[in-house]
């Protein structure tokens, strides 16, 4: 079994108000099909619109926002699941006053990489 917390993996901060701690990708497991990122977006940031070929769900752990995928844009919060179609363009905003938590599952994983800048080597 591998167990991980998300204080113990590798972090990357493009000072935009984002942290994403990888806590599940191929460098961990060789011929996985998951890319796992924990992410914590400050109050008042968003992540920039974006698409990529893996499917994948963001689940909100914490806080509130206002998630975009495709045409389609709502509120979120704290228990929510948002699924995100592969090759979708899609973005999350923090509109609330504390910061918005959310853990993404990606598949296929994400290519190596594609995950190595946020590894100090």
């Amino acid at each position: 079994m591998r167990s991980v917390n998300k204080s113990d993996v590798p972090a990357l901060s493009r000072d935009d108000g984002l942290v994403s701690h990888i806590l599940h990708s191929r460098r961990d497991a060789a011929g996985t099909d998951l890319t796992i990122t924990w992410v914590d977006v400050e109050p008042g940031a968003r992540q920039l619109r974006h698409e990529h070929d893996p499917e994948q769900v963001y689940v909100i752990v914490a806080g509130e926002g206002v998630m975009t995928v495709g045409d389609d844009e709502r509120a979120v919060e704290a228990g929510d699941l948002v699924h995100i179609p592969a090759n979708t363009e899609h973005g999350l905003e923090n509109t609330g006053d504390t910061t918005l938590e959310y853990v993404s599952a990606a598949t296929p994983a994400f290519p190596e990489r594609d995950v190595d800048e946020f590894y100090d080597e």
